[in-house]
């Protein structure tokens, strides 16, 4: 769902060469939705090989990571593991919304309604195990790190980037900074555009950077407090939050009652929302199990496994993937070269 107080955020623009040779730690769940929901035909279907098999997380996958790579960009990638209990309310949500999505495509497939197709089929994208386990091999055959959270794959970047093992997180969600990021990268794109809501246009992006410290002094508020008003607009934990609170006016509740959260959360009646004491959501953020004992190597990509994967499996064109491949190659031998050269 990703907290919703992106209006009260002011990011840096910045450029993909500025990251050139940092680490950054991708959300891998979020990226790869975000290649179901915009990777698809005009009618809204999705991409699909021969046999049927969707395509389209593959499809965006290598040509973002290729693309980065070729950027200077060290990439790692986490997957989600077991998430907290407190997000079953959350996933219940968010399988009703793909039930009423798939019902009005049905409807609008059976009246050839091909703008409402359009509109629904993004809806109803589903991320599979078999979907997650392609996209690791995938990462693994472009010999790019792959970490498994613990949990929430969102805790487990922002830790790591906590801990001095990255730069920063890759994500569209700012669910990281309440997880303690210091710093988040969004619209992390080389093509500089961003597909709209619920239409095949896309809109003109740049690299956004956020920076926790940064944040936390334009609202004039503490790391806390910015959990406590995001629990108040509302996060994966506590769905939809108090009924009428937004960010501007979750921001002046925690200002109101500084540290005193019993008292803020009393105020404004969360017992009436939700059956889980507000501590429940607030520790969750905070103690949510993550770990730091990785380490991270990148190879050279093996043609073999990803032609193999995408061509051979789901008739991906096998000319465009090893022209890709060889021009990454190449890169990468430069980039050993000119560090070479740099140490003589």
């Amino acid at each position: 769902m990703g907290v919703q107080i992106t209006e009260l955020l002011k990011p840096k623009e910045i450029r993909i060469e500025d990251l050139a040779g940092k680490i950054v730690v991708v959300d891998a769940f979020n990226m790869l939705y975000q290649f179901l929901t915009s990777i698809r035909m005009r009618d809204g279907s999705p991409l699909t090989d021969s046999s049927g098999n969707v395509t389209s997380h593959l499809q965006g996958l290598f040509n973002r990571t290729t693309a980065l790579l070729a950027k200077n960009l060290k990439l790692v990638f986490v997957f989600d593991g077991q998430a907290p209990a407190l997000k079953q309310q959350e996933r219940e949500r968010r399988k009703m919304i793909k039930q009423e999505a798939e019902l009005r495509l049905r409807d609008a497939q059976a009246h050839e309604d091909v703008d409402a197709m359009k509109k629904y089929a993004p809806r109803t994208s589903r991320l599979t195990p078999e979907m997650i386990d392609e996209a690791k091999a995938l990462l693994f055959g472009l010999g790019v790190p792959v970490v498994n959270a613990p949990s929430e794959g969102e805790a487990e970047a922002a830790s790591l980037v906590k801990s001095g093992k990255a730069y920063a997180v890759v994500s569209q969600d700012t669910d990281s900074l309440l997880f303690g990021a210091p710093r988040i990268i969004r619209n992390l794109s080389i093509s500089g555009k961003r597909k709209q809501a619920n239409t095949l246009q896309y809109t003109t992006v740049s690299p956004e950077l956020l920076e926790l410290n940064t944040t936390l002094e334009q609202l004039g508020i503490t790391h806390d407090q910015l959990i406590a008003m995001a629990m108040l607009v509302g996060t994966d934990y506590n769905v939809g939050g108090i009924k009428g609170i937004g960010p501007k006016n979750a921001l002046k509740l925690v200002k109101k009652h500084q540290t005193d959260f019993e008292a803020m959360f009393t105020e404004v009646g969360w017992s009436q929302y939700f059956p889980i004491i507000w501590q429940e959501v607030f520790n969750t953020f905070k103690e949510i199990p993550t770990t730091t004992d990785v380490a991270f190597y990148w190879e050279q990509p093996n043609v073999e496994i990803v032609t193999n994967l995408l061509c051979t499996k789901h008739d991906f064109s096998r000319a465009r993937v090893e022209e890709t491949l060889n021009l990454l190659q190449i890169f990468a031998k430069q980039q050993v070269q000119k560090g070479l050269g740099d140490f003589f």
